[in-house]
């Protein structure tokens, strides 16, 4: 089994072995979301410090955290999330492993976003908070296609994933995860999760876009994902959470 990426620039596939091993430690993807540069030792500098240690302890007690940190030009904000099966432990290695990761990923970089399986952490001179992010998005999909009939693997892909979609923005963690039946001992498995500074309103738009870019990158694939700076879903024929 192997997956692959779509990135905004290019296309990488990438052996499912690989990524079992290396997972833990490596992120699924990064972007450097600003062209703005802040020196070393500057104000920005120890703000974003201090936010992302903020971060690290604000986030495992309940898989969220968000914040900001000095004022004015200098001020930064950022937020972290851990998928919403990730006991808080492995929430807390998450965390401490992006913020760390991605100060080198995007060094003097005033914006940037890290995805892990078991978290993902952005941070910016822009406040974002409560706002769908559409720009720092990518895809992964298994490059297998699926044995059964595969308009009725994407009907039933879609009509998962949306309730569950409807499911998340209505509850206190927004995430919901679940699975469907597609004939004798065959079943779906998904979940779709927003970060939680986004209202209830604003987290069944953000996947409701999400569900909607499923066919263009993962039609008929035995697994994908849309992931993105505010929400994401996945969707696996094997059990994959916790």
């Amino acid at each position: 089994m192997a997956y692959s990426f779509l990135l905004p620039i290019l296309v990488i596939s990438i052996n499912s072995l690989l990524i079992q091993t290396a997972l833990s430690a490596s992120p699924l993807f990064s972007i450097c979301s600003s062209t703005q540069n802040f020196t070393t030792n500057s104000l920005y500098e120890r703000n974003l410090n201090k936010l992302l240690g903020d971060l690290y302890f604000k986030t495992p007690p309940t898989g969220f955290g968000f914040g900001s940190s000095g004022q004015y030009t200098d001020r930064v904000y950022g937020l972290s999330l851990c998928r919403g099966d990730v006991s808080t432990n492995d929430c807390k290695t998450c965390v401490v492993e992006a913020s760390s990761h991605v100060t080198k990923i995007c060094p003097n970089i005033k914006g940037a976003v890290i995805w892990y399986d078991n978290c993902y952490l952005k941070y910016s001179d822009v406040n974002f908070h409560g706002t769908i992010d559409n720009r720092n998005k990518f895809y992964m999909w298994n490059l297998n296609n699926v044995s059964t009939n595969a308009e009725l693997f994407n009907q039933k892909t879609r009509e998962l994933i949306g309730n569950l979609s409807t499911n998340a923005s209505r509850t206190s963690k927004m995430y919901a995860n679940g699975e469907t039946d597609i004939g004798i001992e065959s079943k779906i498995y998904g979940m779709a999760q927003c970060s939680r500074d986004l209202s209830r309103d604003d987290c069944k738009k953000c996947l409701d876009g999400a569900v909607s870019e499923l066919p263009s990158c993962c039609g008929g694939k035995q697994g994908g994902r849309v992931v993105g700076g505010s929400c994401n879903i996945r969707y696996e024929i094997y059990p994959f959470l916790n």
